[in-house]
């Protein structure tokens, strides 16, 4: 088998983030059958070797699952590969592929499969394997001719507000339901500085100069998504129009309402996207994704991602954030929060770049605004040298995820040429 038909054959076992035992059993029978030694962890973190190799691959194994998946159905158009009405899940399955053909040709290589880590690097932060390897070549990265070298930290930040119920002499006449679907979202780290529309911002901003009390609210889907849909009930004082982004549709019902003001403003003064930028490596610095809301019987709940490409940063980035709850008195935790990986070339980056130069005549060090799990396995395991390379991969973590099939083919002769290196 190449190495689509084993991303083919990945796509059709359900491996959305939390929901990756039958990857995790899957994978492990794989290995044996070919005659790999395995071990796990506590986390589900994975590791399978042969012989005493001085190279470990490393890639998650769970997924971002939008629209339809894990329902996911696979198309070929112009050279790009495609789901249909959901998330693709090349991000990281495509590394999964490459590795179960390595395994096939029965290469003597540690192979470091971690779990969960689209919802915080959790396999990552717990892993628990003894290694042998002297170097480790993520392959979670997501655009080819690039040796990526550092990347950002980050954190989970949720806010949490009870909100009282109204008498009905303090409701609105009109009610409505509004809502925001079909944006194009994208992932809330490279994606952030390309100007998507959020979709909770874009109705806290339409609520900007109205009167309104709320009744319930629902919008995002990942905490690293940035969101495409959001519907809210509420009760306005003005008769409230449709726009390009928002439907209006009038309610008949009366609707139990909750003094939501402290809500809707801290939706509106949340400074979703960059908050400042890195020169030296042409990108964003320091950026916060607003990524859920919830409001339910007036319990409202707030959930974001932030990104720092030094420690220094995501600390200014989650203090500022979580002040601005305080000042709307809402109790707040920080969660899943991981560091920085510093940018480094060292003798293992040079291997890896003088072989991306072999296969594409070109290649170039970069740094990435998201979050890849080299930073805290490099706590972990010191010694190792660190560097991450990918196939071309669009708009991850939503419905318009592709990935590019020449890119794949020729990243995979890249990993091949390491390992012939070394």
């Amino acid at each position: 088998m190449n190495i689509l038909d084993n991303f083919k054959k990945l796509t059709q076992i359900p491996h959305c983030s939390e929901q990756t035992e039958a990857l995790f059993n899957f994978m492990i029978d794989f290995a044996k059958e070919h005659g790999y030694e395995v071990q796990s962890d506590e986390a589900k973190n994975i590791l399978i070797h042969k012989g005493n190799p001085t190279l470990a691959l490393q890639a998650h194994y769970d997924m971002v699952c939008m629209g339809k998946a894990p329902l996911i159905e696979t198309y070929e158009k112009e050279g790009w590969l495609y789901a249909k009405d959901s998330s693709l899940g090349a991000d990281n399955g495509i590394a999964i592929a490459m590795m179960m053909m390595l395994i096939e040709q029965g290469e003597e290589i540690e192979f470091v499969l971690t779990s969960d880590e689209e919802i915080g690097l959790i396999g990552a932060e717990a892993i628990q394997l003894a290694l042998g390897a002297k170097y480790m070549l993520n392959i979670d990265f997501e655009e080819d001719k690039i040796v990526c070298i550092g990347c950002a930290g980050g954190a989970d930040l949720t806010a949490e507000q009870s909100f009282y119920k109204l008498d009905e002499e303090d409701f609105y006449e009109h009610m409505y339901e509004l809502s925001v679907t079909g944006l194009d979202g994208g992932h809330s780290g490279v994606d952030i500085d390309k100007n998507i529309p959020n979709a909770i911002k874009v109705l806290a901003d339409y609520l900007k100069d109205e009167k309104v009390v709320l009744s319930s609210c629902q919008g995002g889907e990942r905490h690293n998504s940035i969101p495409t849909q959001i519907t809210m009930r509420l009760s306005s004082k003005n008769i409230l129009k449709a726009n390009k982004w928002v439907k209006v549709k009038a309610l008949e019902e009366k609707l139990e309402l909750y003094d939501s003001d402290d809500f809707l403003a801290l939706l509106q003064e949340f400074k979703h996207g960059v908050h400042s930028y890195n020169d030296e490596f042409n990108l964003p610095d320091t950026s916060i994704n607003l990524a859920m809301v919830h409001f339910e019987k007036g319990k409202a709940t707030i959930e974001c991602s932030a990104r720092g490409m030094d420690d220094a940063g995501l600390d200014v980035i989650c203090e500022t954030t979580l002040t601005l709850f305080e000042k709307y008195s809402f109790s707040s935790t920080l969660n899943a929060k991981y560091s920085a990986w510093k940018p480094e070339i060292n003798s293992f980056t040079t291997i890896v770049n003088e072989s991306m130069n072999k296969v594409f005549g070109t290649s170039s060090y970069e740094a990435i605004h998201a979050g890849l799990e080299c930073g805290l396995l490099l706590k972990r395991y010191p010694s190792i040298k660190f560097a991450s390379i990918g196939p071309t991969i669009e708009n991850p973590h939503s419905v318009r995820e592709r990935v590019n099939i020449e890119s794949v083919e020729n990243t995979f002769k890249v990993v091949e040429e390491i390992i012939a290196t070394l």
